[in-house]
């Protein structure tokens, strides 16, 4: 057994729940503990660390009210896995003749190293001169392009990436990350606008230049809350769907 002190190495000054919280999120965003895991018991940890089992309990219930760790009733307590994979396509009509479901695909459709620029820099914490690499992945239906995206991603963080073959990006992006580089994606943050299409974003598309396209603008962020992707995502105005169910 520790004493606090000893084990929680953060601002004396707070109160030791607190220090806790931090203790233990840094054991998250090490990875000593990953998503999808169970941790050990409150009653373990309390020893460990010297603190009474309610102490500890509150430094656990502020971890699962940040969305780091979840409950599971008679299970445990276990570090949280964003399910953020397709939730994009949410903002899409998905369905075919007879409102058969239809299943999304993706492709990497480009690979570079450039500048962040204005919008990139600014959502990751950057100036507008900083490399960063540069994805962008062409999302279909039914074999039909619906949503292009144009990713950045900051180096040198993400550089191994580069040099990732390009069939591992037809899956979902952010268990990628986790694979390739450990790095987890705790949440993300969405902004829907409207606009035309550019000449680029009508050839990824298959439509024409000046016609509506929805606009989605995403920030992801890891563990620690800093920002870890930005991207910018175009698809037809005419597929977007957006239900929602206010009580």
């Amino acid at each position: 057994m520790h004493a606090v002190s000893d084990s929680v190495g953060s601002d004396q000054r707070l109160p030791i729940y607190q220090r806790l919280k931090d203790a233990l999120a840094e054991r998250i965003q090490d990875g000593a503990w990953k998503p999808g895991e169970a941790i050990p018991a409150e009653s373990e940890l309390a020893s460990e660390f010297g603190v009474a089992l309610g102490t500890m309990r509150k430094a656990i219930e502020g971890l699962v009210q940040q969305g780091l760790l979840e409950r599971r009733q008679g299970r445990g307590t276990y570090v949280r896995r964003a399910d953020l994979g397709n939730t994009l396509f949410r903002f899409f009509r998905l369905t075919g003749k007879g409102g058969k479901a239809l299943a999304p695909t993706q492709r990497l459709v480009g690979r570079r190293t450039g500048p962040a620029g204005r919008d990139a820099a600014q959502a990751l914490g950057l100036t507008a001169d900083d490399p960063v690499l540069w994805l962008d992945r062409l999302r279909l239906v039914d074999g039909q392009p619906l949503v292009i995206d144009r990713i950045a991603v900051p180096l040198p963080r993400f550089a191994p990436l580069a040099s990732v073959p390009a069939e591992k990006f037809e899956g979902l992006l952010y268990p990628l990350y986790e694979r390739e580089l450990g790095v987890t994606v705790a949440r993300a943050a969405d902004r829907i606008s409207f606009g035309r299409a550019t000449a680029a974003v009508a050839r990824s598309l298959a439509i024409a230049a000046g016609d509506p396209v929805v606009v989605i603008d995403r920030t992801a962020f890891g563990l620690d809350g800093g920002p870890l992707e930005w991207r910018r995502s175009h698809g037809p105005a005419d597929r977007f769907s957006y239900d929602v169910d206010i009580r």
